[in-house]
């Protein structure tokens, strides 16, 4: 990691979102070894058919649900670390998202089926996910010093569909040299939510091209927020 970063501070540890036992080992190493949290960006995506260790929808579970049991397992040293942020990547297909809460709690794939389109609605209702997620977060940390955004960050030229068949990923290759962004221009608003100072009133937010934006009305909806939530909150067994 030094190689890659240049920085002797990196410190690797073993996590896969799609594991939720993964995520447990992971927090309780972490707080045992790292005195303070600061910053957690939740950043982690997948596209494509299949399920977690735990049986859930891929992009379910990794994208939304391995998000929401790391953060709240690090939400007391977040909030002893304060003012700190809670940055989720979310991404503008959650517009087309839908919610699916009976599917959610079957442990069954979100969308039938197998087809390029279906993994696609299943990305975009995982990132509503984050979207609400993020709504009601906000809503439960109001009045302490933690602040939390979403966003999303531009079409970027990343290993997202590498879970793609080998003829899907040959097509994209030259769209992507043509049309993404390369992963450092992806992060700057992923950084901005990090970093840029006086956001804090706009916790609960959705940011695009380091400026604040407005989400699609499903992910403006509170009731439906805590309800994900608390769903959320079983299937975690938080």
């Amino acid at each position: 990691r030094l190689q890659e970063s240049g920085n002797n501070q990196v410190v690797f540890m073993q996590l896969d979102l799609g594991s939720l036992e993964s995520v447990r080992s992971f927090v309780k190493t972490f707080l045992e070894t790292e005195p303070r949290l600061d910053i957690l960006i939740n950043n982690a995506g997948v596209v494509g058919h299949g399920h977690t260790d735990d049986g859930f929808d891929l992009a379910f579970g990794v994208n939304h649900l391995g998000h929401f049991l790391l953060t709240n397992l690090l939400l007391e040293s977040l909030q002893k670390c304060g003012p700190s942020r809670v940055v989720t990547v979310a991404s503008i297909g959650h517009r087309r998202g839908k919610a699916h809460f009976p599917l959610m709690t079957s442990k069954k794939d979100l969308v039938s089926g197998q087809s390029t389109w279906c993994n696609l609605q299943a990305y975009c209702d995982s990132k509503l996910c984050n979207v609400l997620f993020t709504r009601e977060l906000a809503n439960r940390l109001e009045g302490t010093s933690v602040s939390c955004f979403c966003l999303h960050p531009g079409y970027i030229n990343t290993e997202l569909s590498r879970s793609l068949s080998l003829w899907q990923q040959l097509l994209l290759i030259p769209f992507a040299k043509l049309f993404l962004q390369d992963p450092e221009g992806g992060a700057q608003t992923t950084l901005h939510c990090a970093l840029q100072k006086g956001i804090e009133p706009f916790s609960g937010r959705y940011f695009s091209n380091c400026a604040l934006q407005q989400v699609g009305a499903k992910g403006r909806d509170d009731a439906l927020a805590k309800k994900l939530w608390e769903v959320s909150e079983r299937l975690a067994s938080l």
